[in-house]
């Protein structure tokens, strides 16, 4: 039989890019991203840990450890050109991060 996929629901993601802050916007995008040898895009953990010093886990409030129930989420994705850096990352609900992976 052939099944049509759901289309992705728009009102989430749109208002997602509504609340996006200011500054990502400005964020320069990568020029060079670089891949290991599976071909997967190599991340900077310096880049991770520098978001978390200024945007504390929503959960707890804290910039170190576990922050249950979210994730950081590229605003742009790495693979689309964006930068694996703190201006180009958000805190994102895991159930908001998995609808966004079916999207993209």
């Amino acid at each position: 039989m052939n099944q049509k996929r759901p289309r992705p629901k728009l009102i989430p993601l749109l208002a997602l890019l509504l609340t996006l802050p200011a500054f990502a916007q400005d964020c320069p995008r990568s020029a060079i991203i670089q891949r290991d040898a599976q071909g997967k895009i190599i991340r900077d953990p310096a880049a991770k840990r520098a978001f978390r010093q200024t945007h504390p886990c929503p959960a707890t409030g804290e910039t170190k450890g576990a922050c249950p129930g979210y994730v950081i989420d590229h605003i742009v994705p790495l693979k689309r050109g964006g930068a694996d850096m703190p201006c180009n990352m958000a805190w994102q609900t895991v159930e908001e991060a998995k609808a966004k992976d079916r999207w993209e």
